[in-house]
């Protein structure tokens, strides 16, 4: 049966200052297809979906969808056509319900008077649930659902709009592997209703087990679209990175010092239950656990963004007192937080002026600063970690997610961490960037520094870490030794409720 396309992206060309993110690129999707578009942070993938979307204008080309040529100036265009955009950051209302979140807004039915009819809109709701197979109450609360369940109302609410096309970009980057699994199935129902669906990741064996094709971009460039049937591993990592990328997880070489920091007992209702561990100078101690576990509330604790109830922290064989992230920062305790954006970034600010936020004081000397030595400093480690943009007086808000990981790394980099927590590092990263963060965490090893990795990527827990703590409903339930991991013992532990 011969295959008919619903999009085709003709051309596009689109820059920004200094930069040409997309140069004469052609793209196109087929009727009920899942493809995936790959490359690279700043290959040009988000831009392309975006002005797919409406949320950027293109300098020249055309899209033509369903074979008429169209012009897609905004999100409601873009709708209005039934192109729906569900972006990394999930854009949820928490304290909303299910049914406010997908009707929020002139959608919602009204009665004579201009009041919300509330009825119809649970109503809508439930058959919309129904639709899909969703197993979802239309009163509850979006604060109360796993990011799991988010993403499936997020996708539900796309359909609202009576979408023919959906895009996704970094859909399981928070998700467990039951949870990929659960999403999977979903797209799968929606590819068999004609839906086409457009993924933009990472994850190489996610786009073997869902995608039909793959198109990969590179420097803003199309290099290839294949078949999915009709690619390898190695050609498409290759094909993303231009050159060929040898051990991702690099062999340590050396082992772990003397224990560095000590945690006992740490309690914070509801999600720190009695946590207790402790990580050796030059250690990569991974923590893993599935979603909710209390990962990253620990590690909040930790950095004090969270104060803890009981328990002690002891850092070179002594108590400390952390009560905010300024005390963790004294003592050297530094931590790449999960959500960049809302935690980690000024974004309207430039790249060299969040790489020196912290460190600012360091270099100043009666209150006057030293420009000549921050900049040499926020240069080196510019170029040690290959950030992509013109220069580094880039606003940090028009880098892709990888490259703005980069600069959050490097910025407590400066600081000269003696524990480094690094909360889900490698979230929407490219293989040749995570490569790059693996190797220079292994260098901070061998300068001594201590380094805690939360991560929900079991290939990287595995490759990376020297031991690897599980916890479940806010307490440890495992530890396991390098010579011991395997990867059902860890989802064992994980689940180990009681």
């Amino acid at each position: 049966m011969e295959k008919r396309n619903i999009l085709e992206m003709r051309n596009i060309t689109k820059s920004y200052p200094g930069v040409k993110a997309l140069d004469d690129v052609s793209f196109s999707a087929e009727y009920g297809e899942v493809h995936a578009l790959m490359g690279e942070n700043g290959a040009g993938k988000s831009t392309l979906m975006k002005i797919l979307s409406g949320a950027h204008g293109m300098d020249k080309g055309e899209i033509i969808f369903e074979g008429k040529q169209v012009n897609i100036t905004s999100s409601s265009d873009a709708l209005k056509l039934g192109i729906s955009m569900i972006y990394q950051e999930i854009s949820c209302i928490p304290e909303l319900t299910i049914t406010e979140n997908i009707y929020a807004g002139p959608r919602f039915p009204r009665k004579k008077w201009g009041m919300v009819n509330w009825k119809s809109a649970y109503q809508n709701c439930q058959k919309l649930m129904e639709e899909l197979e969703l197993n979802y109450d239309p009163r509850t609360k979006m604060r109360s659902l796993s990011m799991a369940d988010m993403q499936m109302i997020e996708i539900a609410k796309a359909i609202s709009f009576h979408s023919k096309l959906i895009i996704m970009d970094e859909p399981t980057s928070a998700l467990t592997d039951k949870e990929i699994q659960k999403l999977f199935g979903f797209i799968r129902n929606l590819k068999k209703s004609g839906i086409t669906i457009i993924i933009i990741t990472h994850k190489l064996d996610e786009v073997f087990e869902i995608a039909d094709r793959v198109t990969v971009l590179r420097d803003g460039k199309l290099i290839e679209t294949r078949d999915i049937g009709n690619i390898t591993r190695n050609e498409m990592i290759t094909m993303m990175a231009g050159r060929e990328i040898q051990n991702v997880y690099e062999e340590k070489g050396f082992k772990p010092g003397e224990v560095i920091l000590k945690a006992e007992h740490l309690k914070r209702t509801p999600m720190v239950n009695d946590v207790s561990f402790e990580v050796r100078k030059g250690e990569i101690l991974g923590f893993s656990g599935i979603m909710g576990a209390g990962r990253t509330e620990t590690m909040r604790c930790l950095f004090g963004l969270d104060g803890i109830t009981e328990g002690e922290i002891i850092l070179n064989d002594r108590k400390i007192t952390i009560n905010n992230p300024r005390d963790a920062i004294k003592q050297g305790i530094m931590m790449v937080t999960e959500n960049r954006k809302q935690d980690g970034l000024v974004l309207c600010r430039s790249i060299y002026e969040n790489m020196l936020l912290p460190s600012t004081f360091r270099n100043s000397r009666h209150g006057i600063l030293n420009k000549k030595k921050e900049y040499k400093m926020a240069e080196d480690y510019y170029k040690k970690l290959k950030i992509k943009s013109p220069s580094m007086d880039t606003i940090t808000n028009h880098l892709s997610g990888g490259n703005q990981q980069k600069v959050i790394i490097a910025k407590w980099l400066l600081m000269n961490p003696v524990v480094l927590i690094l909360d889900e590092p490698t979230r929407g990263v490219d293989v040749s960037t995570k490569a790059e963060i693996y190797r220079l965490m292994r260098e901070l090893n061998r300068q001594g520094v201590a380094i805690i990795m939360v991560s929900s990527d079991m290939e990287e827990l595995l490759g990376v870490s020297d031991r690897i703590v599980i916890m479940c409903q806010g307490r440890i339930t495992g530890e396991l030794k390098r010579n011991e991991f395997e990867q059902k013992k860890i989802m064992e532990y994980a689940t180990l409720i009681g």
